[in-house]
């Protein structure tokens, strides 16, 4: 283990500069910035005083953030130069006393932003958000497929993962045990121990195993947990105990030899920080969704380099999983698997070249801004939220 990286060293890291800006010469005023939605899909949508466009999609929580989002947050981007996007995460935060909503609700609205903003940056400038980013470093990211079940017995859920890993030619599995927020209760008697073995004896030795407990154990049952998962050669665990008892989270990751994951509900850089300078976990996991977009997860993913940590971003929404290869196409160390929610196939042909999945890897997306090649047939009929 790399000895721990001092606290300035951290916040150097996360303070250098992360947008690239080369071929942006001239002032992109924002003019305007919608929430739109259309069928079940919410979109933000952003124009420039000269004409250009961006969209991004939400994760479908802008249903009830929708209030935040139309008083809070876009009208402070209302006329700033959309170039200084960076400075304007700090400037959003302090608008209007939003530093006082500070949490995933808030931060969730600031990455649908972001998105909207780098996608007409990257269409100005005809580069891919990676090259905005600092620049590609893969062209293909592997993944893994989950279930997201807590409600199946062993013998179905096993058998789902198997169905899921033929479908896609996956590598990995990943499957929920605990019982989420349950205070050490199992989702069913008996469930995470039958279940544990069970994967690895159906799916074989070739497949790598993931868990979740999404904040079910205490240290010492977690610890249990990790013990079982260890037994069976899995590559991760992931948030062992509640997510905000990072001390705790610190004792099973110290114990275990299983890597442990964390930081899917985490919107403070500075806990980030601790969770790095601490070692509270061993991979770091923030949301591009609820911490707030793409700039301020690199920042957490440049921290966690000088730990040699691996950033293994969480995503929520279904479209979720374009922006993760965005993040996966420019981020060196990015873990061995990212998560795969399905669905490619509705959204493949928006770009060029097409995305595909070929041996349980998928296509990052190398158009300008977001690589959605025409964004008009996407918002066309769209109702506007006001």
């Amino acid at each position: 283990m790399s000895t721990a990286p001092s606290i300035e060293a951290l916040d150097e890291a996360a303070a250098a500069p992360v947008l690239k800006l080369d071929g942006l010469d001239s002032p992109v005023i924002i003019e305007s910035m919608r929430l739109l939605k259309k069928d079940r899909e919410y979109y933000v949508h952003v124009r420039s005083t000269d004409g250009a466009e961006g969209l991004a999609f939400t994760n479908g929580r802008a249903q009830y953030l929708y209030p935040m989002l139309n008083q809070q947050v876009i009208p402070y981007f209302i006329g700033q130069d959309a170039r200084d996007l960076e400075d304007h995460l700090w400037g959003v935060y302090r608008h209007s006393s939003n530093y006082k909503l500070q949490g995933l609700a808030y931060w969730c609205t600031i990455a649908w932003v972001e998105f909207a903003l780098l996608d007409m940056l990257g269409r100005i400038a005809g580069k891919s958000i990676a090259d905005l980013m600092g620049g590609q470093v893969r062209e293909w990211a592997r993944f893994y497929v989950a279930s997201g079940r807590r409600d199946s017995t062993p013998e179905d859920e096993v058998e789902y993962l198997q169905s899921l890993v033929d479908e896609t030619g996956a590598q990995a599995v990943k499957f929920r045990i605990g019982g989420r927020m349950s205070r050490n209760e199992d989702a069913s008697p008996g469930r995470t121990d039958t279940l544990i073995p069970l994967a690895r004896k159906t799916l074989g030795d070739d497949i790598d195993i993931h868990a979740d407990s999404n904040s079910s154990y205490d240290p010492p049952l977690a610890i249990r947990a990790g013990r079982m998962l260890e037994d069976v050669g899995a590559v991760y665990f992931e948030e062992p105990c509640p997510f905000d008892h990072l001390e705790d989270t610190k004792v099973v990751a110290d114990s275990l030899d299983i890597p442990v994951s964390g930081g899917e509900q985490e919107f403070s850089e500075r806990r980030f920080r601790w969770m790095i300078a601490n070692r509270g976990v061993d991979i770091v996991q923030p949301d591009l969704h609820y911490y707030g977009g793409l700039i301020r997860s690199t920042r957490v993913a440049r921290m966690a380099a000088l730990a040699e940590m691996p950033t293994t971003v969480h995503i929520s929404g279904g479209f979720g999983f374009i922006y993760m290869l965005h993040f996966a196409s420019f981020t060196p160390d990015i873990g061995k698997y990212q998560e795969y929610k399905r669905g490619i196939e509705k959204y493949s042909d928006w770009f060029d070249p097409a995305l595909k999945i070929e041996d349980g890897a998928m296509t990052v997306p190398t158009g300008p801004g977001s690589g959605i090649v025409d964004i008009q047939p996407i918002i066309q009929g769209a109702e506007h939220i006001a």
